[in-house]
């Protein structure tokens, strides 16, 4: 590629250069002409007025007064008669009158012409001036000479000028080899690096761009690999999140399809058998009654819960913020859920929290965030065990809350899909014990929601502790009634 580009600019400079050698070839043959037929001219002039002042036509032979002038001499009278001539017999020459330089001397100017002879066949300079005041008398003395002289003379410094300026041209041309070098050089990488972006090499660059407009090309070229680059980087990641929703989308579909099937299956069954007769059957009906309103109550659940996830997710949950004592959130919601604790002789603790400590937040969606950890951590925690709340300071204006149980613990490789929709670490269990799969995925929703976020630690039977964190000021979320329209809430 380099090598196709050196030859076509090194051709087109030697294409420039043989016009311009051309251009100057004919200029300076029209200037040297003009200059040397001028000289020649005035150079006849001279030898006619000397030959004229010195009255050498007087008894002096023709033929060798040409051979002495250097040129054809001849005399003409004025009424155009050639009365001596050097090359022919004037007696048998034609009339002068009529010839340009002949009538302008016999005018009283000096006339000069260069045009074929009649007589001679040939291309001639011709010279006329006046013999009136001169001691020959009146008349016309004409000198006339070959217009080859001329034509070997000009053509004589034509060749010196020609090889003068072909010398000059080789410094010019070696330059402009050098320079074709350079740009080919340039040009080759330029089109190397644009066949790499056709290709779809956008992470490639030029280095060295440099100066002047090659140099302007190839920071225009590197600006486009990178913008071409960060839109692929920015489709490539939008087409994997998309393939990503579209993997969540089909696992939702399938998830909830299955949490519904089963308690929809448990009540059409036992209200099929109690309808079939068994609704009279006082030992069983109350019991498959009971079975019936449980699934109910799975299914409501189910449908709340994945209410409150879509309108989280979506931002359109109304929330309410403003500044709330964490110590009193805290308190609230454990004695709330203290009952349930003690059915299973669980000791719920709550570590002192200064009353002065507070939360910028929605006071209903951190009880919901308190009411689903609490619940989780009193069902997987065997009976008599510990659960702990409480929070603490952390750097940056936040406040971390944790909840604390001695349950059975969480495998490291089950945490990091924890807080997916319908993910159960032990699915028997969970349905055994009423859940739905979505209470940690609307705690984590609704603390990103008000600007915090949510992990978890946890080792296999040594208990479970999960963290929240609020802020501790405005954030910039809009303060909004229940009743109103949604508050502007952050994405997750």
């Amino acid at each position: 590629m380099t090598a196709r580009i050196f030859i076509k600019l090194i051709l087109a400079v030697v294409c420039v250069l043989g016009v311009a050698l051309t251009a100057v070839d004919y200029l300076v043959t029209q200037r040297v002409q003009e200059a040397q037929i001028e000289a020649r001219r005035l150079e006849l002039e001279q030898k006619a007025r000397t030959i004229a002042l010195t009255n050498a036509l007087a008894g002096q032979s023709f033929v060798k007064l040409g051979q002495t002038a250097g040129a054809r001499v001849s005399w003409i009278a004025t009424d155009g008669r050639v009365l001596a001539d050097s090359d022919a017999i004037a007696a048998q020459m034609e009339n002068r009158r009529g010839r340009p330089e002949v009538d302008a001397a016999l005018a009283g100017r000096v006339g000069s012409s260069l045009r074929v002879s009649d007589t001679l066949g040939a291309r001639f300079l011709y010279v006329a001036v006046p013999l009136s005041g001169y001691p020959a008398g009146d008349g016309v003395l004409r000198l006339a000479v070959p217009a080859a002289e001329i034509d070997a003379r000009v053509a004589a410094i034509l060749r010196q000028v020609m090889l003068s300026t072909a010398f000059a041209f080789l410094p010019a041309v070696v330059l402009a080899a050098v320079f074709a070098r350079i740009a080919s050089w340039r040009l080759g990488r330029i089109i190397d690096y644009a066949r790499q972006l056709a290709e779809g090499n956008f992470r490639a660059r030029l280095r060295g761009t440099g100066r002047g407009e090659l140099g302007v090309l190839s920071s225009k070229l590197n600006e486009t690999a990178e913008k071409l680059e960060f839109v692929m980087v920015r489709l490539e990641t939008e087409h994997a999140e998309l393939e990503k929703l579209e993997r969540v989308r089909k696992d939702f579909v399938a998830n909830v399809s299955h949490e519904l099937r089963t308690p929809l299956a448990s009540i059409q069954g036992y209200t099929e058998t109690l309808l079939d007769g068994a609704i009279h059957d006082s030992e069983n009906n109350l019991k498959f009654l009971n079975i019936i309103r449980q699934n109910a109550e799975r299914l409501r659940g189910l449908t709340s819960d994945l209410l409150v996830l879509s309108q989280v997710e979506q931002g359109k949950q109304k929330f309410r913020f403003a500044p709330y004592s964490v110590s009193r959130l805290l308190t609230a919601d454990i004695e709330m859920m203290r009952p349930i604790a003690q059915n299973k002789s669980i000791e719920l603790v709550q570590e002192p929290t200064p009353e002065e400590v507070e939360v910028f937040c929605d006071a209903r969606a951190v009880h919901q965030i308190l009411t689903n950890l609490l619940d989780n951590a009193i069902k997987y925690t065997p009976d008599g065990g510990r659960v702990t709340a409480g929070a603490r300071l952390t750097e940056r204006n936040m406040v971390e809350v944790f909840i604390r149980d001695t349950g059975l613990g969480i495998p490291d490789q089950e945490l990091p899909r924890l807080f997916e929709r319908f993910y159960r670490v032990d699915k028997a269990r969970s349905r055994a014990m009423g859940g739905t799969g979505l209470g940690l995925a609307i705690v984590k929703h609704l603390t990103r929601a008000q600007g915090g976020d949510v992990r978890v630690e946890s080792q296999a039977g040594r208990g479970s502790t999960f963290f929240f964190t609020l802020p501790t000021e405005n954030l910039g979320l809009a303060v909004v009634d229940f009743e109103d329209e949604p508050a502007e809430v952050p994405a997750p």
